[in-house]
């Protein structure tokens, strides 16, 4: 066989990679793949954009890595343990986690709880680090709110009883947040609330009434402030003041457009220079595009895009309603956030302050933004085929690597239904003697037999059985 035609018989690179994705747990490797790489990338520029500012204010050139390289070690503590959470449990801890995260957010106004930095209270300092009540609160929403909506599912609850818990806890949210003040994660807890909606099953006129008002009050608060009115002003007439308001995004435009198609080169970028005020947070978007150029940025939108394929995908292949709409409500709020920051940064959207997930420097949304990760792939790791897989032994060497406990499925309609047969049972039938509250001990010298030892807890973990079939092929060879 020549040369030619064994290389018409090897299949090319797309064939290979479809081939990839049909795998069992193709999903968990592509949101573990997206993280890492977003987070490398991330900690890359962020050494880039900020070593020239840490150095003129004083101090070391790494001093703003070497804080960010901490959190993303604390975000990867917070997404291995994301991945061992079981879903029973997760969904059993939302409410009172949503609770405490509020409480939070009450806190952080309390002048000697929260830090004021620039005007505003968002930080409670615990002394190593600072957290921020208003990140941590995005997930424990998304959470909570999945958790409520697809119990409410399960029960064919009416319109009212999806809309009144929910709304209203919400628009609380979103209140606190407001008297910080921070607009931005107020849209970013918007985002999250109207994904909830949407793939809960929300009519479309009623959505449509919930998104239009949601957008007129954000319009509202936008213009309520000075700087947010300077920003909406400036957007709408860049030329007014281009020394002044509308300095920072006209320099984000001049960095991209210095980048062009490759990039001045990693650390040689210009706007770092103090031309580019908060180059290594808001704006690290313009300083990738100046540094590695178009193909920079075209990388960090292909991840993006990769990611939102992976929610979609995980989210489809989900048996459990608390899964699809956690893992759908986490990728609209996440790719969401990270299409607004950089609309903003290419002049598309006026800018709000919003950071680019994973990549802009911020302990606390770098931290949480990761334990959202974790709480995808371990999403990723409930679909059946990887359930199947898993509990087949086929795993693979990286999922081996990790040590992680088979997954379960939770299941409130196969537990309710356990306990109802259960009260049923030990009901007393009409026209008998109740039985007592206690079994009566066995004779002495007779022994339960072992079906009789086994009988109660069968039935007591019946109810969290998964509801498709698990592959024990292997275990079945194993006991031959």
């Amino acid at each position: 066989m020549t040369e030619t035609a064994r290389r018409k018989e090897q299949p090319g690179a797309g064939a290979r990679f479809v081939a990839w994705l049909a795998r069992p747990l193709a999903s968990f490797h592509l949101v573990v793949t997206i993280a890492t790489l977003l987070t490398v990338l991330g900690l890359v520029m962020v050494l880039s954009a900020s070593s020239v500012e840490a150095y003129a204010d004083g101090g070391s050139a790494y001093s703003l890595f070497i804080q960010q390289a901490m959190f993303a070690a604390i975000g990867t503590v917070l997404f291995y343990l994301a991945l061992r959470i079981p879903l029973r449990r997760l969904r059993q801890w939302s409410f009172p986690l949503f609770v405490l995260s509020v409480l939070g957010l009450v806190l952080v106004l309390i002048p000697g709880i929260g830090s004021k930095v620039q005007g505003a209270r968002r930080w409670i300092d615990l002394g190593l680090f600072n957290v921020q009540p208003s990140e941590i609160v995005k997930v424990t929403l998304v959470v909570w709110g999945a958790h409520l909506l697809a119990s409410r599912r399960s029960e064919h609850a009416g319109l009212k009883d999806i809309l009144m818990p929910l709304v209203p806890a919400g628009l609380l949210v979103c209140l606190l947040v407001v008297v910080e003040p921070n607009l931005s994660t107020t849209i970013a807890l918007g985002i999250v609330l109207a994904a909830l909606l949407w793939f809960g099953g929300l009519p479309l006129r009623l959505f449509v009434t919930v998104a239009v008002s949601g957008m007129i009050a954000a319009a509202v608060l936008a213009l309520s402030a000075g700087y947010r009115s300077d920003r909406m002003r400036a957007f709408f007439n860049p030329g007014d003041d281009p020394q002044g308001i509308g300095y920072q995004a006209r320099q984000a435009l001049y960095s991209l457009a210095d980048g062009g198609i490759w990039g001045r080169g990693l650390g040689q970028s210009r706007a770092k220079w103090s031309y580019l005020p908060n180059s290594h947070n808001d704006f690290i978007f313009a300083i990738i595009g100046e540094e590695l150029g178009f193909l920079g940025c075209a990388l960090v939108l292909g991840l993006f895009a990769l990611f939102v394929y992976t929610g979609i995908r995980i989210a489809s292949r989900s048996v459990d309603p608390f899964l699809r709409l956690l893992t759908a409500t986490a990728t609209t709020w996440i790719t969401g956030q990270a299409l607004i920051n950089i609309g903003y940064v290419v002049g598309l959207l006026p800018v709000t302050g919003l950071q680019l997930p994973l990549v802009s420097a911020g302990g606390s949304s770098l931290a949480i933004t990761l334990f959202m990760f974790g709480i995808i792939a371990n999403a990723a790791r409930h679909e059946p085929e990887a359930v199947s897989a898993l509990h087949a032994g086929q795993d693979g060497r990286f999922s081996k690597l990790l040590r992680l406990p088979k997954p379960e499925v939770y299941s409130p309609a196969r537990a309710s239904a356990a306990r109802a047969k259960s009260a049923q049972r030990k009901a007393p039938r009409p026209g008998r003697q109740a039985l007592p509250a206690r079994r009566p001990q066995p004779e002495p010298g007779r022994r339960r037999s072992p079906e009789s030892r086994g009988t109660s807890s069968l039935r007591a973990t019946r109810a969290w059985e998964p509801s498709y079939p698990v592959n024990h092929t292997r275990e079945r060879g194993k006991s031959r």
